[in-house]
């Protein structure tokens, strides 16, 4: 019980941490954040300006009359599509139902034509979904005319005439060619038995969707910026003047409401701030929260979820140079090479929208940096080596610039040679050259936050390595165990999504603590079995501590917590069950401590994990089989694997049984192509008659 409160406090511990970093860094970027300058004039329409010449001194947006917004109000609403989401698999277990209810009819009311027309009728309904009538009904009282219909990831844009009902879909069915079909027999099969609704309105997405037609909306006509002229002494206020005067006096008028401007203004920024951090974390609650579960991972997230807008927030306040200077693509590098792609792009996303509010020109901002990060993260996709690192650097500094190029060709601001903004360009490459930092940081990072790349498992995996060198000579039977468990490990880790070079260089160290005892495994032995003068107690203690002795050597050798945890974990806490069974074979009266005999564990807790555990004992396992034929082979995985699943060994970590049954697919044909049978070669009938025809050389005489 000590024990489970001790782990209980750790967690609180490490909650309360995480929500103090939180708020804390909210906190900084709420008072890094800079702030605008106000200012007020008035103005009336038709008449001249008696002032003196009135000069910007804050960039403001100049909105469109209300009745243009009007306008373009009603012609947005033309746009909305509802979402649906269409359920693929009510409709294919309805499919199954109508087939089934065929094959066993025992009545035979329908001919096969019937029943391959009516199946090929019924699966194209329900391809384009059917609507409860009562939704199609609103939907044409509100004069829409599409609907958005989405299945997981993937959407499209459905014209409702092709959306059934419960109704038409049955008419669908019944009006089938009089001249072949039978009416009468298509109503004895009674086919609303197969037909229900499989479009289901998602109300969050149609409001979301709905909203966003909405935002599209611009409600300005364009933007004035500081030290721009709106207008000289005399000029008429024409109708856009006048626009952009009442802009600029909403715009002063919403930032002096009261004598309380500065307490607004950090409302605003603290909100917008808050925003983007619940986006962050609601992304990491919903799709990783794993990375949350791991104090390190959080507070690197933080870490670069700070760096990035404090530092933009210093050059903007203190008008250093160009923020395009900065390295931002340095985010996704790492959050790529230590996480994943998406969480890369998501965390990339939020911090450059967490950038933009305090930049004159946000639009090109995002552009610009979204297509580095994007292009960071696709090119480190197969990151095997640091040179890899150099090869992103390079692509990301080209599609900067093209993008930049395009910009300003789309935008019109490149109308001479003499409008070409050389030093913007310039301040692209800067930024793309001090990413290459990321070369220097990535072992820091690796040992601070407890990281570890692609890039070093590749390193760990070099054969060469000493730990690895010294297992192939003083236990090369473990050793070749070892090689040939990586192989097969990783082969299921491609087979069914995990990570492949992770546990292939987790298997390749799992049995290093073998090496200090290595005549005592019989993979190391030559004719010579010391545990035949040894205690089964004794035995099974020397077996199981090349967990312990594993876990020494790789501190000793400075591993990665992820190598070590493979060594725990590679056997779980499962039995030495040769020494277990002799022991209760020969002494069947007496008691037996269990504990003796089991290893420390604990369970695997990762899908590579599990995988390394399966490929362990297969491997093993199929060193002592008497004949190799493939019944043989897959009894021995089957026998195996359904062994560990029964005892639960595989509970506590993500791995599904459809997993499982891929991983014994590749165990199978694996072993088999290792183990399979060679090909004896024939000997000659009449040897005489060959040695009498066979040409005698210098060498044979």
């Amino acid at each position: 019980m000590s024990r489970y409160n001790h782990h209980h406090r750790l967690r609180t511990r490490d909650h309360l941490y995480r929500i103090f970093f939180c708020i804390a860094s909210i906190v900084i970027l709420v008072l890094g954040m800079p702030s605008a300058n106000t200012s007020n004039y008035k103005y009336n329409l038709g008449e001249p300006w008696d002032n003196e010449p009135l000069i910007a001194t804050d960039s403001f947006r100049v909105l469109k009359s209300e009745k243009d917004l009007q306008r373009e109000r009603d012609s947005l609403k033309k746009m909305f599509e509802p979402y649906y989401a269409i359920d693929r698999r009510e409709a294919a277990a309805q499919v199954q139902q109508f087939i089934f209810s065929l094959q066993h009819d025992k009545k035979g009311l329908a001919p096969n034509s019937y029943a391959k027309q009516l199946q090929e009728d019924l699966i194209e309904i329900y391809r384009h979904g059917i609507m409860a009538s009562t939704d199609y009904e609103h939907l044409r009282s509100k004069n829409i005319d599409r609907i958005r219909v989405y299945s997981e990831n993937l959407s499209a844009s459905l014209p409702l005439d092709e959306v059934y009902t419960p109704r038409t879909a049955y008419e669908r069915l019944m009006n089938q060619d009089s001249t072949r079909y039978e009416r009468r027999i298509l109503m004895q099969l009674d086919l609303n038995r197969f037909i229900t609704t499989n479009l289901v309105y998602d109300e969050t997405k149609s409001n979301q969707q709905q909203l966003e037609v909405e935002e599209s909306l611009v409600p300005y006509i364009g933007q004035v910026k500081v030290g721009e002229r709106i207008v000289d002494r005399g000029q008429i206020v024409d109708s856009y003047t006048y626009n952009v005067l009442q802009s600029m006096e909403q715009h002063l008028s919403e930032r002096r409401q009261s004598s309380t401007e500065w307490l607004i203004g950090l409302g605003g920024k603290a909100l917008y701030i808050l925003i983007m951090s619940l986006l962050l974390l609601y992304y990491f609650r919903q799709f990783r929260s794993d990375y949350l579960d791991h104090l390190q991972s959080a507070l690197f997230l933080i870490c670069m979820f700070l760096i990035f807008p404090l530092i933009t927030y210093a050059f903007v306040q203190h008008q250093f140079m160009s923020v395009y200077m900065i390295p931002y693509c340095i985010l996704p590098v790492f959050t790529r090479i230590f996480m994943d792609s998406r969480t890369a792009f998501i965390t990339h996303t939020i911090t450059l929208l967490t950038c933009a509010i305090v930049l004159q020109h946000p639009f090109e901002f995002m552009v610009i940096q979204s297509v580095a990060g994007l292009t960071a993260i696709y090119s480190l996709r197969q990151l095997s080596q640091r040179s890899d690192l150099f090869s992103a650097v390079v692509l990301v500094i080209v599609t900067t610039l093209i993008t930049r190029l395009c910009l300003e060709l789309v935008q019109g601001q490149l109308s001479s040679v003499s409008d070409f903004d050389f030093w913007g360009y310039i301040h692209l490459v800067i930024a793309g050259v001090l990413s290459t930092i990321s070369y220097l940081l990535l072992i820091p990072i690796e040992r601070i936050f407890g990281f570890t790349s692609n890039v070093t498992l590749v390193e760990l995996s070099n054969i060469n390595n000493q730990v690895l060198r010294r297992m192939s000579e003083e236990a090369p039977g473990t050793f070749q165990h070892s090689m040939q468990v990586a192989n097969l490990a990783a082969e299921v880790a491609n087979r069914i999504g995990a990570k492949s070079q992770l546990v292939r260089t987790g298997a390749l160290y799992h049995d290093i603590g073998k090496v200090e005892n290595a005549v005592f495994f019989t993979e190391n032995q030559n004719g010579v079995n010391p545990h035949d003068n040894l205690p089964f107690e004794q035995s099974a203690g020397i077996i199981i501590n090349h967990v312990a002795d594993g876990l020494k050597l790789a501190e000793k050798y400075k591993l990665p917590q992820v190598i070590k945890d493979f060594i725990l974990t590679h056997h779980g806490k499962s039995l030495v069950k040769y020494f277990y069974i002799s022991y209760k074979n020969k002494y069947p009266e007496s008691p037996i401590d269990v504990s003796l005999f089991t290893y420390p564990g604990p369970n695997p807790q990762t899908q590579e994990q599990a995988i390394l555990m399966m490929a362990d004992a297969v491997e093993a396992a199929s060193r002592s089989l008497k004949s190799y034929t493939e019944e043989d082979v897959n009894n021995l995985v089957d026998r195996i694997i359904d062994s560990q699943v029964h005892e639960g060994y595989f509970n506590q970590c993500p791995i599904t049984l459809l997993d499982i049954q891929a991983a014994k697919e590749v165990f199978k044909s694996k072993l088999m192509t290792i183990y399979h049978t060679r090909i004896q070669y024939p000997e000659l009938a009449n040897k005489k008659r060959e040695q009498d025809n066979t040409p005698t050389t210098d060498k044979q005489r």
